[in-house]
């Protein structure tokens, strides 16, 4: 409940029957004071000495809601009024380490919203702004705690919303002065109020405020905002339902194809120096009909990216790998599924490389399911024809997300970078075709597959063929510069260019 007390001498404060909305203040949810000893979910904090009525109003806190006037009451019974300054600057130090809730009381006495933690940061209220506000273009809505969750991209606050503000939310989506000053100046403290007015609104007119979609802001935020989670890094946060992943699926029952292990030596004697394979790379959009890529050639550049060299076991108990590219934490979650249409020895079909042993697996014949995945590379690289492979790179979560909190998946597409740079540099070694992709359909995979997209998902893709010889399409941004080359040199604009000859980007961006 939330409690109301008037001080001697002054008038009673704002109550339901004048409806007003009340500001009340609690400890952090599951948080207790005992024994000059305040305890949250983030650990115990020792406030040292305290007065009697300083232990008194923690004691509160720790059981229910209360607003100032209440709480001021209580100091005042217990350490008169002197008792006041120290209270406010102990309640000051407490809302600057996040260890104060706020929340907002209707008319009705019914709650409205509550200010509270979800990373680590202070409480303390700022004023409301003057004039209209509206909310942030960037704040997103999601289910928590059994209510619903407002939060801005990269702040340490959320505003859960009681059943109190379902009248409420849907004025701030335009600018307005109707909204009751309590509510927001939590709003406002969690950063989810839009800046400006509706006569300067930077986030309808800014490039760096257009330019981000919610969520994409969102996840850049919160992965780069430490103290925007409640926790960052090797965290073990699961470690207590799940045990660790295996480093290597386990072997699947159907048929297996044997690979042929390639001779490094006599690789490494023909082989492009680095400097030379970097100088040559490129991505390259076409595949030679009459010369598709080999069994024997698909089974070295698999080798030499993505096989398993050795496991050993980290002192977390996990099970790590070492490959020829690097992995955070040595966890190596990423799979390679070739999805083959032409290859010379190799039936079409979908498979999966196993690292550990250098086979393939196969999963499953061509279909509806990978002639989607087909078309998208297709059509993520404007090829003519169907590439003669691509290589589904998925990732088994668990691998990561057992040990990592909050930067779990961005670490993921950090891996997924690296393995693309490493086949793109060993296929230019090896003279053969390749170009990543910007997108795929993580749905398809599932339904080629049969794994849980929740495990196990396409987080990339990389198209893969012989190279034909003579001039080929290669990269868009060979491509562009030569096209800027030529514009300089004749003069002309890019305004020009009749917009027909310019619209020749793939819809999903190849590399």
């Amino acid at each position: 409940m939330t409690s109301t007390t008037t001080l001697p001498g002054e008038a009673p404060p704002a109550s339901a029957a004048s409806g007003t909305y009340t500001l009340t203040s609690r400890l952090p949810r599951g948080g207790a004071f005992q024994n000059g000893q305040l305890t949250t979910r983030f650990g115990a904090v020792r406030l040292g000495a305290l007065t009697p009525g300083a232990e008194a109003a923690l004691r509160a806190f720790g059981e229910d809601d209360h607003d100032e006037a209440a709480i001021s009451a209580l100091i005042v019974a217990h350490d008169g009024e002197t008792g006041l300054l120290r209270w406010h600057i102990l309640r000051s130090r407490l809302e600057a380490a996040g260890l104060l809730e706020h929340a907002v009381a209707g008319p009705d006495g019914a709650p409205v919203a509550r200010l509270v933690t979800v990373g680590r940061g202070a409480t303390t209220l700022k004023p409301a702004p003057r004039g209209p506000v509206r909310l942030s273009r960037h704040a997103l809505l999601s289910p928590a705690e059994g209510t619903l969750a407002l939060r801005a991209p990269g702040s340490p606050l959320a505003v859960e919303l009681g059943a109190g503000a379902t009248a409420l939310l849907p004025l701030l989506t335009t600018w307005t002065q109707e909204v009751p000053a309590p509510l927001v100046r939590l709003l406002a403290t969690a950063g989810a109020l839009a800046p400006g007015g509706p006569d300067a609104d930077p986030q309808a007119e800014e490039r760096g405020s257009v330019q981000w979609d919610p969520i994409d802001l969102a996840f850049h935020a919160r992965t780069r905002t430490p103290a925007s989670a409640p926790g960052y890094g090797g965290t073990y946060r699961h470690a207590d339902r799940f045990g660790p992943e295996p480093v290597a699926a386990p072997a699947a029952d159907g048929p297996r194809v044997a690979l042929p292990v390639p001779d490094l030596e006599a690789i490494a004697a023909r082989d492009l120096t680095l400097t030379e394979a970097i100088e040559q790379r490129t991505s390259t959009r076409a595949h030679d009909p009459e010369h598709p890529l080999t069994l024997t050639q698909l089974a070295e550049l698999l080798y030499r990216t993505v096989r398993i060299r050795g496991t050993f076991t980290g002192s977390d108990g996990q099970e790590l790998a070492d490959r020829p590219l690097p992995s955070g934490g040595a966890v190596h979650e990423l799979e390679v599924y070739p999805l083959v249409t032409r290859c010379e020895g190799l039936e079409p079909g979908l498979y999966r490389y196993a690292p550990d042993r250098h086979e393939l697996e196969w999963v499953s014949a061509p279909g509806p399911a990978t002639a989607t995945l087909v078309k998208e590379a297709r059509g993520g690289t404007m090829m003519d024809g169907d590439p003669q492979v691509v290589l589904l790179v998925a990732a088994r979560f668990g691998r990561v997300m057992w040990k990592y909190e909050t930067v779990a998946y961005p670490l993921i597409l950090k891996h997924v970078g690296v393995l693309y740079q490493t086949v793109y540099l060993v296929a230019t070694a090896m003279g053969l075709a390749v170009c990543g992709l910007g997108g795929g359909d993580t749905s398809a995979f599932a339904a080629a597959t049969g794994r849980d997209p929740l495990l196990e998902g396409t987080v990339g893709e990389l198209v893969l063929g012989s190279r034909p010889a003579g001039p080929v399409a290669t990269s868009t941004a060979t491509t562009a510069t030569a096209a800027t080359a030529a514009t300089a040199a004749t003069g002309a604009s890019a305004a020009a260019v009749p917009a027909a000859e310019r619209a020749t980007e793939p819809a999903t961006a190849g590399f």
